[in-house]
């Protein structure tokens, strides 16, 4: 398990980054637009990634992932005068617990157990897990800014169309 810490936590700053050039390309109004009843804002994912965040990564080796002062079901609230503003702070508040606590983290804690919702992971297990639930949310946030911003986006890795150019710029050859 050499360098897993290192690549996750470079992971989850890719995950962070790709959310956060996404929002940067939406509009105030857009932030808060919800497709449907049953669907989700870009604010209302952030808003529940960012308490996920504070409640699995705070005291993570020693408590249970799943807080007993989160409120998970406001998460996925609108709150008549939240801003962007407040969204984002919370957003970075989250994402400072997670990486204070990855590097908080040793080798041996690896192999340790912790649990969530009352259920046991080993540490690389619920690591894992918060990586894939990240990155399934960070897709919706990207999704939703890019069709939002429509004509106006500028792409956040090969753009449509762009793999050759972007396969010479890196010596590849066209197949690959």
């Amino acid at each position: 398990m050499d360098g897993y810490l290192d690549d996750v936590i470079a992971r989850f700053a890719e995950l962070k980054k790709l959310a956060e050039k996404a929002v940067e390309q939406t509009d105030e109004d857009k932030f808060f637009y919800c497709p449907d009843p049953e669907s989700n804002s870009i604010a209302i994912t952030m808003k529940h990634l960012a308490g996920n965040m504070k409640s699995r990564w705070t005291d993570f080796l020693t408590t249970d992932g799943e807080k007993p002062d989160r409120n998970r079901d406001t998460e996925f609230e609108t709150v008549t005068g939240e801003t962007r503003g407040q969204i984002l702070a919370a957003w970075d508040e989250g994402w400072e617990v997670l990486f204070r606590t990855m590097r908080s983290l040793k080798p041996a804690d690896l192999t340790r157990t912790v649990p969530i919702r009352n259920e046991p992971h080993v540490v690389f297990q619920a690591i894992n897990r918060q990586l894939l639930h990240y990155g399934y949310h960070v897709g919706q946030i990207v999704y939703l800014a890019r069709h939002l911003a429509w004509q106006k986006w500028n792409s956040l890795s090969v753009p449509r169309g762009g793999s050759r150019a972007f396969n010479q710029s890196k010596n590849l050859s066209p197949d690959q």
